[in-house]
């Protein structure tokens, strides 16, 4: 479900409610002539509570995928910071090795800025970046350990690779909250829901003796358009709600 377009699901999702809705009214108008105040009255109840439960998965579900969209957005901001103090204690290493250190890290910068719009769909590019990204760290810290043998100077030395080695470790943060996301047997239970209620909807209304289609559709495109933004914030570098990178373009 992933690869797939969030439109595109929500498209489905909205078609299957409305099919559950309108075969839920046609079963309501048979079982009309044998219904009666009592069965109206439990089937109102019934629905009623699928609603309200249907309120509390969509709740648990929205709060997960605020959750992960914060995490992404301070791993970002984390990362930001992790590099910057790197780049500063640049400056405490022996020439050339300072010089070398400040232009890999800017390189270093701008590839992991290149990165971050890289849709998490596209393996091989992600593969071939995260090639390019260790590689690039490796250089790194080899410049601190080179500095380090020519100039020991366990304090200064020791401060850069310290901040390398965070840096090192923001990035694997930043890649591991990344590929966090909603579990898809929550998705599923949801939709499962959706169309139920669509159905039972479309059952109580076939039970009255008059109906008015205005509100079901209106209840199902709120469903459906929360639904999108939920998926939406689950989906970090595509969409419409995207993490920003102001903390990393802000140091470049």
């Amino acid at each position: 479900m992933y690869n797939l377009n969030s439109v595109v699901i929500v498209a489905i999702l909205f078609f299957l409610i409305i099919g559950a809705d309108v075969l839920g009214l046609r079963l309501g108008q048979r079982a009309r002539d044998k219904s009666d105040s009592d069965v109206k009255s439990q089937t109102s109840a019934i629905q009623g509570g699928i609603i309200g439960m249907l309120a509390l998965i969509l709740g648990f579900t929205f709060n997960m995928s605020i959750q992960r969209y914060d995490s992404r957005a301070g791993a970002e901001v984390e990362e930001a910071n992790a590099i910057g103090t790197a780049e500063l204690r640049t400056s405490l290493l022996p020439e050339p090795y300072a010089t070398e250190a400040q232009s890999a890290i800017d390189d270093y910068i701008d590839l992991r800025l290149e990165s971050s719009h890289i849709d998490l769909t596209r393996v091989s590019e992600r593969k071939a970046l995260n090639a390019r990204t260790n590689k690039l760290q490796q250089r790194i810290w080899d410049i601190g350990v080179a500095a380090a043998d020519e100039a020991p100077n366990p304090v200064r030395t020791g401060y850069f690779l310290t901040a390398v080695n965070d840096m090192i470790d923001a990035q694997g943060r930043r890649l591991d909250v990344l590929n966090r996301h909603v579990p898809p047997a929550i998705f599923y239970l949801l939709f499962i829901f959706f169309i139920a209620t669509g159905a039972l909807i479309g059952y109580s209304t076939g039970l009255g003796e008059r109906r008015s289609r205005v509100p079901a559709l209106v209840l199902n495109l709120l469903i459906c358009l929360l639904v999108f933004i939920i998926i939406d914030l689950d989906r970090p570098r595509r969409g419409v709600i995207e993490v920003k990178q102001d903390s990393m373009e802000a140091l470049r």
